[in-house]
């Protein structure tokens, strides 16, 4: 881009540099950092912007989007869309664009918070005064979604309630779900995570909570009580649409190209060939808009795109939900390219289904990292070989503690922390291909974990698997035995003795067993060995020196003090790895940096004295080549139990797979029999 960034505004200076979550609001028509307390409110009457920063295998990806409240101003709205492609010429042209409206957000912008977001009436002195506190009023919510938690106030009248959907009614002193006759079982468990919010936020965790089902007799005492705040009981009607269940629908693709804010119609099917690294082009879908890019654009050329495509949904007459993205060349959405009839493998962001001569050498490059040459000999030295990643793009991971028979939510700043007393539900959603969401979920057994816990984490997780009706990838992982494209979805990922569930717990208690649960201010030593990100794995080990080796990089905390001890022959990648890994257990804590043969006595007397330590490189373990087995067989009905044994190591989850298989030969078909 061939604009310069010091005529930008200076409101950005410094955003994107690390993970999470950025927001301003459009203050007399130029951004105002909001601080972090304001997150996830928003006001009717405002414009944000909104960054969001994630990590991936080639550095910081990123996503914008503005959000425009229902009684923004026009100009406040168009300074918002004016000024998210200034932020994006800041991240240097690479951020996904996304328009948001209130009322209709993307599932993508909602997953930022959790579990939702209510707007607020009113807003910021241009064109709303600021809401004052005021008197507690009861409100009336919809809630949908089945993935994200989609919040909408109506009418506090009997009229708004219908069979279909879930309802919210918070009171003073107490918050009632009603569940339609017909509403759906996720909404209805998404629908119970804003109630808890509610009741954390707004009433200090000290209300009551009622679950109301449609059709329970009314002289029950709390669906008694719902029914007497609207009136008394009384049938109630049936679902009304309105603009919020609108589905849009596809229509033939066209693309425009855009020269000084006007379009003109290229092509009826595009191609790639068309596009051109100096000019805009509008890809017009019917139900989402694209604007596309090119890198050598000037910033004025987006500005003048970027409202091009705001006039063409007014002048086309589009519905107002209607999606806005914008996307930058060599960084285009899998759902943008899948628009072209052709879109060559290698280019932009996703290259699309591995060929053949791919695949096998995404295993060869496995097996290498993992110690093992193609022929299933040991190697001495690492290799330099990438491992593909399970998912590519930007995916969101959920994690859940395995805590007596429920459930518990990780906080997003505590994912990718493990205890090996533990078992954990781990779900990916994320985007392969098309625009149908698909999912990777499993569980992660702790070594220590106790058997009820195991159980109770493969139920658990089938459970879910049910719920998303059988369409995730499901597995189980083990301590010490996962693969690097489960490692690489954590950022990072880091193993710590003991466990923090009730369960784990309880057993030591009954066994009269030290707890060595890590803890903040705890003596630990940590040890990361990993050079890339499928193997950033850091493990906790015991805190004495003999644990220590030159070939990795040590992180020691004791107490306030958090040392990073570096081995002779430790690499650059390890030392980085130790210092992020540092700062995702102890934010913002002063790190000492030690090199092995430097050391203090404080360093060593944490550890409980000096002791001799390896300085030898281990081998990794050897993982067998996959084999594929012919079957022999008979022919006739005297054979029906002809069988034969499979094995096949599966080298990608370090499991192994035993088959038995029966088959059967009719005249006419053959039936084969797997258990």
């Amino acid at each position: 881009m061939s604009s310069s960034t010091k005529s930008l505004d200076p409101a950005f200076q410094g955003a994107g540099q690390k993970v999470g979550t950025e927001i301003w609001r459009i203050e007399n028509f130029q951004p105002v950092p909001l601080p972090k307390s304001d997150y996830g409110k928003f006001y009717s009457g405002d414009s944000y912007i909104i960054l969001q920063t994630t990590s991936g295998k080639g550095g910081y990806g990123y996503d914008t989007h503005f959000w425009i409240g229902k009684d923004s101003s026009q100009d406040e709205a168009g300074t918002a869309a004016i000024k998210t492609v200034e932020l994006d010429a800041v991240l240097g042209g690479r951020a996904v664009q996304h328009r948001e409206l209130q009322g209709f957000e993307s599932d993508k912008f909602l997953s930022y918070f959790k579990p939702c977001i209510i707007p607020l009436e009113g807003g910021f002195t241009s064109g709303f005064k600021k809401p004052e506190e005021q008197k507690f009023e009861t409100r009336l919510y919809i809630c949908r979604g089945k993935r994200v938690a989609k919040i909408k106030q109506v009418p506090f009248a009997r009229t708004s309630l219908n069979h279909d959907d879930v309802f919210i009614l918070d009171t003073e002193k107490k918050i009632y779900q009603f569940n339609g006759a017909n509403s759906n079982v996720q909404e209805r468990a998404k629908a119970l995570e804003v109630i808890q919010h509610l009741k954390d936020k707004y009433h200090d965790g000290t209300c009551d909570v009622a679950i109301i089902d449609d059709g329970k007799l009314q002289a029950e005492s709390d669906s008694g009580e719902f029914w007497v705040l609207f009136g008394g009981f009384a049938p109630i009607g049936k679902k009304v649409f309105t603009e919020d269940d609108l589905v849009l629908e596809t229509a033939p693709v066209k693309i425009y190209s855009i020269t000084g804010g006007q379009l003109k119609l290229e092509e009826d099917n595009p191609s790639k060939a068309l596009l051109e690294n100096n000019k805009c082009y509008l890809l017009d879908c019917g139900a989402e808009i694209f604007v596309w890019v090119g890198r050598v654009t000037q910033v004025d050329d987006r500005k003048a795109a970027s409202k091009a495509a705001e006039d063409f949904i007014i002048d086309q007459n589009r519905p107002k939900m209607t999606r806005i993205t914008q996307v930058i060349q060599g960084y285009e959405t899998q759902s943008f390219k899948s628009n072209f009839e052709s879109w060559p493998v290698g280019t932009g962001t996703g290259t699309g289904t591995s060929s053949g001569d791919e695949a096998r050498g995404k295993v060869a490059a496995l097996l290498k990292q993992q110690g093992v040459d193609v022929k299933g000999a040991p190697k001495g030295s690492l290799v330099s070989e990438e491992i593909p990643p399970l998912i590519e793009g930007n995916e969101k991971i959920e994690v859940w503690l395995i805590n007596g028979s429920a459930k518990t939510p990780i906080p997003k700043e505590e994912i990718g922390k493990f205890y090996s007393g533990d078992c954990y539900i781990v779900l990916c959603t994320y985007r392969a291909g098309e625009k149908k969401e698909e999912y990777y979920l499993c569980c992660w057994i702790g070594k220590d974990s106790i058997q009820d816990d195991r159980v109770m984490s493969t139920r658990l997780c089938n459970s879910i698997w049910n719920s998303l009706k059988g369409r995730p990838v499901q597995g189980r992982v083990f301590q010490g035995k996962e693969p690097p494209q489960f490692i690489a979805l954590f950022q990072p990922m880091v193993v710590l003795k003991g466990g923090i569930c009730s369960g784990f717990k309880k057993f030591l208690a009954d066994k009269n067993l030290n707890d060595e649960t890590y803890t903040s201010d705890s003596i630990a030593l940590i040890q990361v060995s990993g050079t890339s990100v499928h193997n950033n794995k850091a493990v906790q080990v015991d805190a004495v020196a003999a644990s220590l080796s030159s070939n990795d990089c040590f992180l020691l905390q004791s107490g306030s003090s958090l040392f990073a001890w570096n081995g002779n022959s430790s690499t650059t990648q390890q030392q980085q790895w130790a210092a992020r890994v540092a700062e995702f257990l102890k934010p913002g804590v002063a790190l000492k940096h030690t090199k092995e043969g430097t050391e203090s006595s404080a360093f060593w007397f944490a550890l409980g004295g000096k002791q001799s330590y390896t300085s030898k490189k281990v081998i990794q373990d050897i993982v067998s080549d996959p084999h594929l087995y012919t079957i022999s067989y008979v022919k006739g009905w005297s054979h029906f139990l002809s069988e034969a044994y499979f094995v096949f190591p599966c080298v990608a989850f370090d499991i192994i797979i035993y088959m038995w298989i029966y088959i059967f030969i009719a005249e006419s078909d053959v039936f084969i029999l797997f258990i």
